[in-house]
């Protein structure tokens, strides 16, 4: 299985680094995944609705550009679906019997996925209604298909 994750921004935290380089080892047993980062655009203090629309349009061009034909794409979005790791664990299986073996997750940056991106995903995914900063999501997504993988093998996995 390919999995590739596109994300806005790049991570400057070295905590957020070493966890995500620790999960990407980790997964490694299982899939083939990459992680794709797109510069941010600029937000100016106290951003219009529209300037907002703007910045989420020219970051949606960018990660576009690395969309593959035949990917089964999942959108990070606070509107989507909130699974249990073991739903998740279900679909990614699910999938892959399907012959759905691409996978490309999106994460936006600050201001949220740009709508045309959300409409085009295949399946919209919530990580629940808080919000968490972007960079974050890229660990707590690492660690989600991490655990998706020892569930779907039967694998243990600490609690």
């Amino acid at each position: 299985m390919h999995i590739a994750v596109i994300a806005v921004g790049k991570i400057k935290e070295k905590y957020l680094v070493a966890g995500i380089s620790e999960y990407l080892k980790r997964l490694s047993a299982y899939a083939k995944v990459e992680i794709i980062e797109v510069a941010d655009e600029k937000i100016p203090d106290n951003a219009s609705a529209i300037e907002i629309k703007m910045i989420k349009t020219k970051e949606g061009e960018k990660i576009s550009r690395y969309l593959k034909e035949g990917t089964y794409l999942i959108a990070l979005d606070i509107g989507g679906k909130n699974l249990s790791s073991e739903e998740l664990a279900k679909m990614v299986s699910n999938l892959g019997l399907r012959g759905k073996s691409d996978l490309t997750f999106l994460i936006g940056g600050s201001v949220g996925l740009a709508d045309f991106l959300v409409k085009q995903a295949d399946f919209r995914m919530s990580f629940g209604r808080m919000t968490y900063p972007h960079q974050l999501m890229r660990l707590i997504l690492l660690e989600q298909v991490y655990r998706g993988f020892k569930i779907m093998r039967g694998e243990p996995y600490h609690k």
